[in-house]
């Protein structure tokens, strides 16, 4: 019987990136490199720990909602976002890192998740202005994921863009119903408009000459668009939102520019996201704290799990073992 010869790596990696050429998608049984699994990792990863760690701050208004249609909306958001980071975890795994490890991870500050979730909600107003903003910036950020190099991200991607969409249109409407109230309310949303549009423009990451990842992620298909360019598209979908709105946005350089037909804006604060990054923004602490008691706190259903389901996959006894 004659045995085929293995492909050597040489081959191995030459047909990996013409897969890549041809933008067809990898697949977790097919050969890749591993600073290609390592990259897919680590970003999966912070994508899944911004979906459950994102739970935290709205859900901080879910008791104090002001009606029950308003808790219902919210409950329902908050939920998302856990499917969400569970549909980006089972991603993960088909990488071979497990749910476990990576929550590990997380807890130990080994792994990061979105800076935008490490600022407080001070107000009600907050709630709309995650949904508009912050899921805004998601969706310029997701929808060319739903393109990506590795199958299960791209597919996973899918459903997690349709959800975010309805979550943006839900904030919209709440700063839309907001701003036909009372002067108060008004103030409320223009307030939170103010904190949340440089932490909102940080959620791209660094400019593209200070991002070590970009190029390799683009050249191996991860990534479909730089950071600079993504923030361009999120300001330039926002400046007529906020207008349709009556809000004004914290920015005194935003202008339209006619030769470029784009917006300029003013430059964020990288040292603020560089700190928040480092663990030293002002929710940071909380936030990991929060996320560490829940995953003690469940420990015992976790492991009432793992017992039923080996229970349950025990041969069953023969007449003979009686």
């Amino acid at each position: 019987m004659t045995v085929s010869p293995q492909p050597d790596e040489r081959e191995l990696l030459e047909a990996f990136e013409s897969t890549i050429d041809r933008n067809d998608r990898i697949e977790p049984r097919d050969w890749m490199p591993e600073g290609y699994r390592k990259t897919l990792v680590r970003q999966i990863a912070q994508h899944a720990h911004s979906e459950i760690i994102g739970m935290q701050p709205e859900g901080n208004w879910i008791t104090r909602a002001p009606s029950l249609r308003r808790k219902a909306i919210l409950l329902a958001k908050v939920q998302d976002e856990a499917g969400h980071g569970l549909y980006l975890y089972s991603a993960c795994e088909t990488l071979g890192t497990s749910r476990t490890e990576l929550t590990e991870k997380l807890i130990a500050g080994a792994q990061k998740y979105s800076s935008i979730f490490n600022y407080p909600t001070l107000s009600y107003a907050d709630v709309g202005t995650i949904g508009w903003l912050v899921d805004g910036a998601a969706i310029c950020n997701q929808v060319p994921l739903c393109r990506t190099s590795f199958g299960p991200y791209g597919r996973a991607m899918i459903r997690v863009c349709k959800e975010e969409s309805f979550h943006q249109r839900q904030g919209y409407e709440l700063l839309m119903t907001m701003m036909r109230g009372t002067d108060e309310q008004r103030a409320m949303v223009q307030e939170s408009v103010d904190r949340f549009w440089w932490p909102s423009l940080m959620m791209f990451g660094p400019p593209d000459d200070d991002s070590p990842n970009t190029a390799q992620s683009m050249a191996w298909g991860i990534k479909r668009n730089t950071n600079d360019d993504l923030r361009q598209r999120f300001v330039d979908m926002t400046v007529p939102q906020a207008k349709a709105l009556g809000v004004t946005l914290p920015d005194p350089d935003l202008v339209w520019n006619e030769e470029r037909r784009a917006h300029d804006f003013g430059t964020p604060d990288w040292a603020e996201f560089q700190q928040v990054i480092k663990g030293n923004g002002p929710c940071n602490a909380q936030r990991i704290a929060h996320r560490r008691k829940a995953h003690e706190d469940g420990a015992w259903v976790r492991e009432a799990a793992m017992a039923f389901a080996a229970r349950t996959h025990e041969p069953e006894e023969t007449t003979h073992d009686r």
